[in-house]
C-alpha cells in the first residue's frame, strides 16, 4: 500500500477530485493548506527581512505570503500509484509555478475501524 499526498491549486481542485473519480479512486482526503514554494521568493531579500530590515520588507511584499493549496491524500495499491499520479498530474499540469507537488509514500498497514479488517482490505 502507499499513501499519495497532492497539494494542488485550490481552483484545480474540482477537476482533480473527478480525475481521480475517471482513474477508479473515490475514496480521498482533502485538506485547506498554506504555502508557497521556494520559487516564489527571493531568499538573501527573505535573511534580510528577517534580520528587521525595512528596505528587504517591503521589496518583499507580497512574494513572502502564503498562498492557499490543497492537499489531496489517496490510500491505494500499490499498482494504482502511477494512475494515481497520472490523473493529478493531468488536470494540474500547466507549466507555470505553483502548479504543485506529489509524495509517494510507503504505509505499513490500515486498519477498517468498523469491521477491523487490515491491509489492503481495509482500502478497498
Amino acid at each position: 500500500m502507499k499513501e499519495v499526498i497532492a497539494i494542488v491549486r485550490i481552483n484545480m481542485m474540482n477537476q482533480t477530485k473527478q480525475a481521480l473519480t475517471d482513474a477508479g479512486i473515490d475514496a480521498f482526503f482533502a485538506h485547506e493548506a498554506h504555502g508557497r514554494g521556494k520559487g516564489f521568493v527571493n531568499l538573501h531579500v527573505l535573511e534580510g527581512a528577517n534580520q528587521g530590515y525595512e528596505e528587504a520588507a517591503s521589496i518583499l511584499g507580497e512574494k513572502g505570503k502564503l498562498y492557499g493549496k490543497r492537499v489531496v491524500t489517496v490510500v491505494v495499491k500499490d499498482e494504482q500509484v502511477q494512475d494515481v499520479v497520472a490523473a493529478i498530474i493531468s488536470v494540474n499540469q500547466s507549466g507555470k509555478p505553483g502548479d504543485g507537488k506529489i509524495f509517494i509514500l510507503p504505509l505499513a498497514d490500515a486498519v477498517r475501524v468498523r469491521t477491523g479488517e487490515t491491509g489492503q482490505k481495509a482500502i478497498i
